[in-house]
């Protein structure tokens, strides 16, 4: 919500009602406590294949180096989160560790949003367009440069939350909140907020949302006139999985965050509620990038299969299968092997 730094300031009936309700608050946490686990052991594991067990690094596979680091920073920060709820909504780590945990979380979302658009943009370039692909194949330079853009983008849009004390306290219920209570001078003018509010909703989801689902549906229309069932199933449970992230995970949480400050700046309501529970079931996104991982690289399915010891197929199978794969997989470009797989080598 958002409201004014003076000492008269009353929270609106909406937000009080969410710091009094011991059950939401419990809710949220186990939540995340839950998303926790699964992020740091499932991320962990794909940090360690991708940086040290998975090679070539393609720009497929630094992409999801570049989704695995952001989703570990998120796990790190979620215990923070999770002692503030537990705590009744009271922030007792100062000012500076707000402005950390809060930056986290949505370098953490529009970081993957723009990540996943690179994995999309290099699918359908090497299946959709393959003949201007391998005449205009991302070097690996520019997609380390790429990844560091997107950083510099979403921080760039962020910078508000970066200067600006994200602490409130609440006298009337004996808390200091984290972001919880936003406040109006944060930007000196409506039109600041709305450009503030048109670069993370429209800027950095609207528009790569638009980018990933275009490039996922053309794969899978290629696709779809190609014998290789095999590979058409296996994308098209990536396309699922990320427009899946993207609906479930990004969305709500985008449109509820435009509708609510819309209607606490200009109309004095609230929709703080919906757009909390929004923002926990965001973070549900860095579960399910492993699967991504998974769906989008040969060479992680692989090295996973290597590591926990599930060599299900014989090396007569292996190899057929290989051969199956052999012409979206790799491709040879003045003597360098690259990788070319279905999915992103990923979100």
């Amino acid at each position: 919500m958002t409201g004014n730094s003076s000492g008269g300031f009353k929270l609106d009936n909406t937000t009080r009602a969410l710091f009094l309700n011991a059950n939401t608050s419990i809710a949220i946490s186990v939540i995340y406590a839950i998303v926790t686990a699964i992020n740091l052991t499932g991320n962990g594991l794909s940090m360690w294949l991708l940086v040290f067990r998975t090679s070539p690094k393609t720009p497929s596979i630094i992409f999801m180096i570049n989704l695995t680091v952001t989703d570990l920073a998120l796990g790190a920060a979620l215990p923070f989160q999770i002692a503030y709820q537990l705590q009744g909504y009271h922030w007792s780590l100062g000012p500076l560790m707000c402005r950390v945990m809060t930056v986290v979380f949505y370098t953490n979302m529009y970081c993957s949003v723009l990540t996943m658009m690179a994995i999309g943009i290099d699918r359908y370039l090497g299946i959709v367009r393959p003949i201007q692909f391998r005449q205009t194949r991302v070097k690996k330079s520019i997609a380390v440069c790429s990844c560091l853009l997107m950083w510099g983008v979403v921080l760039s849009v962020l910078w508000p939350l970066m200067t600006t004390d994200l602490t409130f306290d609440v006298p009337e219920l004996g808390i200091t909140t984290c972001f919880d209570v936003l406040k109006k001078d944060m930007l000196p003018t409506q039109s600041a907020w709305a450009a503030f509010l048109f670069s993370m909703v429209f800027v950095l989801f609207f528009f790569p949302f638009c980018v990933t689902t275009f490039c996922y549906v053309s794969v899978i229309r290629k696709l779809s006139r190609d014998s290789k069932t095999a590979q058409k199933r296996r994308v098209i449970l990536l396309a699922f999985i990320v427009l899946l992230v993207f609906t479930f995970c990004f969305a709500p949480n985008n449109i509820l965050l435009l509708a609510h400050t819309v209607l606490r700046l200009f109309y004095d309501e609230s929709l703080y509620m919906a757009y909390k529970l929004s923002l926990c079931f965001s973070c549900l996104n860095s579960c399910l990038d492993p699967f991504i991982y998974y769906f989008a690289s040969k060479d992680f399915r692989q090295k996973l299969r290597e590591v926990i010891n599930l060599h299900s197929l014989s090396s007569t199978d292996s190899m057929k299968m290989d051969r199956k794969e052999s012409f979206y997989s790799s491709a040879h470009y003045g003597g360098e092997h690259r990788h070319v797989s279905l999915m992103p080598s990923t979100p």
